[in-house]
């Protein structure tokens, strides 16, 4: 509930803290977060912030649907305070914990919709893991799923997908599944060029690290290999824009 409080800091730094170890946990930083994760129904444990009515008036401007969850959720810390909850305070002076919700990449898989599913195989930078989940929340893909040591639930992640975790399935997984009847698409430049219409319905669409690209072993287990047309000259697309591309180019094809 709303309140004022400017002891306990160190507290609620450790909470913080903890959380963002937590697996079970999601650590939401800025207003456009916290935004989406509610929107998206997010259980939101904890929300504090320096300037509540300064919240309250942005809600009002970009999320009226949220303005009396705002006004509800947030207790006023200090400056100080909201410096010791994480290692860049956000422009808009918010954070929050949230619990993050139970992922079945089977059940992602058996979506039925004609929805493709993102694959990023071993993603290294957290920044653009994020953007990815973002692009493919706008796009309305049907689940982002990725492999290898990084957490796309990271604090990190989470801040360039502004929080549009909660708006799909995202999670990690360690190795592919069955993919049932979904075609396995890998984004590669030495395939063919991506023209509209090209994508199948539901398809896997596999991208890989910008230096390194795909592994060998996903390119075999692939049903097909497809590049976006560039420029000559040009080497590579940064992850996320390449993500964009494809799944636009999906979805206003079907739109």
């Amino acid at each position: 509930m709303e309140g004022t409080s400017t002891t306990g800091g160190g507290a609620l730094a450790e909470r913080f803290r903890r959380a963002r170890r937590d697996p079970e946990l999601a650590v939401l930083e800025g207003f456009h977060a916290l935004k989406h994760a509610l929107r998206f129904g997010a259980r939101v444990d904890e929300a504090v912030g320096t300037d509540v009515a300064a919240l309250e008036r942005l809600a009002a401007d970009l999320a009226p649907d949220l303005a009396e969850a705002f006004a509800s959720l947030i207790t006023t810390v200090s400056g100080d305070v909201l410096a010791c909850c994480a290692p860049h305070v956000p422009r808009t002076g918010v954070l929050a914990i949230a619990r993050r919700p139970s992922v079945d990449p089977a059940v992602a898989l058996a979506d039925p919709r004609v929805a493709p599913i993102v694959l990023l195989e071993d993603p290294r930078t957290m920044a653009n893991m994020g953007a990815c989940v973002r692009v493919a929340a706008a796009a309305d893909a049907a689940a982002v799923l990725t492999t290898g040591a990084s957490d796309p639930w990271h604090p990190d992640a989470l801040r360039g997908a502004a929080g549009l975790h909660y708006a799909l399935p995202v999670a990690r997984i360690d190795d592919l599944p069955a993919l049932g009847d979904r075609p396995l698409l890998a984004i590669d430049p030495d395939g063919d060029e991506l023209r509209p219409g090209d994508l199948p319905a539901r398809a896997i669409l596999a991208f890989g690290t910008e230096r390194e690209g795909l592994s060998g072993v996903l390119l075999q287990r692939a049903d097909g290999r497809l590049r976006i047309p560039m420029r000559a000259g040009v080497s590579s697309l940064n992850l996320a824009t390449s993500v964009a591309a494809v799944l636009y180019a999906w979805r206003l094809h079907t739109a």
